[in-house]
């Protein structure tokens, strides 16, 4: 069994990963567009997530800097992007998980949000992931699609070394080629092993990176038999990025979801999460 991380506060809905919880998903748009169109998705999943009973956290990125192309859209930037992640917080009563790149962002994203999420390229930077940990918000760090699952103890090391143990862990896939990601779901019950959650990046493992020559590409109508392999191989949670028209976003526009699969997906994976725990 896994460690139950407990994410919110007093005053925000509480959401557990590990442990014998509940299932839980982490889920939202790639990045902040603008505010509408968060709010839309917000109020859509966590509606969708209470119908269905599942843990949720809402999640966007207010900078995206591992763009492929220089030209593609970033987000908002820092000061706005926090203050439209604190509006979702408050308003629909949710945990808000984003990326930071810089170990700068890690105290003021550590003062609006409940998780800082560091981003695959980055996870061996020292000074960022401990950067993350000193502001005692739960660390969420996505394996490198260079790494193998058992590098993620020296990385688990490094943000205890801060005195924080709130630590997730996401499988996005491994590096296969040129332009190619693989999941190896026995790396989940490797990473399982170190004592922390293991959470499933579903629509990202998808991901073709840099496939489209000056953007990644994707196959999202694999993302549903990566996030159900994942869950029956023991994953305590779930990280899928939607959008109510993937086609127009502005960011991974070739592999996130549409809104309108969620709930045929949620229940499935919800299901079979508490058939493979019996």
């Amino acid at each position: 069994m896994t460690k139950a991380v407990t994410l919110g506060s007093e005053t925000i809905k509480q959401a557990i990963i590990g442990g014998e919880s509940n299932f839980t998903v982490i889920a939202g748009p790639c990045v902040i567009e603008n505010r509408d169109l968060c709010m839309k998705i917000a109020e859509f999943l966590t509606t969708l997530c209470e119908r269905l009973q599942i843990g949720y956290l809402f999640k966007a990125s207010f900078d995206k800097a591992n763009r492929s192309s220089g030209a593609s859209f970033r987000g908002p930037g820092l000061e706005e992007g926090l203050k439209i992640l604190s509006d979702i917080r408050q308003r629909f009563n949710v945990p808000i998980v984003t990326d930071i790149h810089w170990p700068e962002q890690a105290q003021p994203c550590g003062q609006v949000v409940d998780v800082l999420q560091i981003p695959a390229f980055l996870s061996r930077q020292t000074d960022l992931v401990q950067a993350a940990g000193r502001t005692g918000k739960c660390v969420q760090v996505k394996k490198a699609q260079f790494a193998a699952p058992w590098d993620m103890t020296n990385i688990i090391n490094k943000i205890k070394e801060t005195g924080n143990d709130n630590i997730i862990l996401v499988e996005r896939g491994t590096s296969f080629g040129y332009n190619r990601l693989v999941c190896d779901m026995t790396g989940i019950e490797v990473m399982r092993r170190t004592g922390y959650p293991v959470v499933m990046d579903a629509t990202h493992s998808t991901q073709q990176p840099g496939g489209l020559g000056n953007a990644s590409g994707g196959a999202p109508d694999m993302a549903g038999i990566l996030a159900l392999a994942a869950v029956a191989a023991g994953a305590d949670g779930l990280f899928i990025e939607t959008h109510p028209q993937p086609q127009n976003a502005l960011s991974d526009a070739a592999c996130m979801l549409p809104m309108d699969q969620m709930e045929n997906l949620l229940k499935k994976c919800r299901d079979c999460y508490f058939l493979v725990r019996q």
